[in-house]
């Protein structure tokens, strides 16, 4: 990753994320993933020829049990816990909004 990345690709990603930032913010967030991006520079100059896959850091292994819901009755309870119901969901703000780009 030779090509330094730029303010104005900082911004452009941070406007498709709908977030806004400073222009101290877009510096500092440049700064730093231009920085995360060159340590894959030198991550492509170790040799990894005859090193085996890692797939695993530990020895341990995961012990499943059957996925069983042993509280499907309660749902009146939990619609009380709920700030908003409705038709017997819960009602959660909309995270989209198909009007804006």
């Amino acid at each position: 990753m030779k090509e330094k990345i730029t303010r104005e690709e900082v911004a452009h990603v941070a406007g498709l994320a709908k977030l806004s930032f400073n222009d101290e913010q877009l510096d500092h967030f440049t700064t730093q993933l231009s920085d995360i991006l060159n340590i894959f520079d030198t991550l492509a100059t170790v040799n990894t020829e005859n090193v085996e896959p890692t797939y695993s850091v530990t020895e341990n292994v995961n012990i499943l049990r059957e996925d069983v819901a042993d509280n499907w009755q309660q749902k009146q309870e939990l619609l009380k816990n709920a700030p908003l119901e409705a038709a017997g969901l819960i009602k959660v703000p909309a995270i989209l909004d198909e009007g804006e780009n």
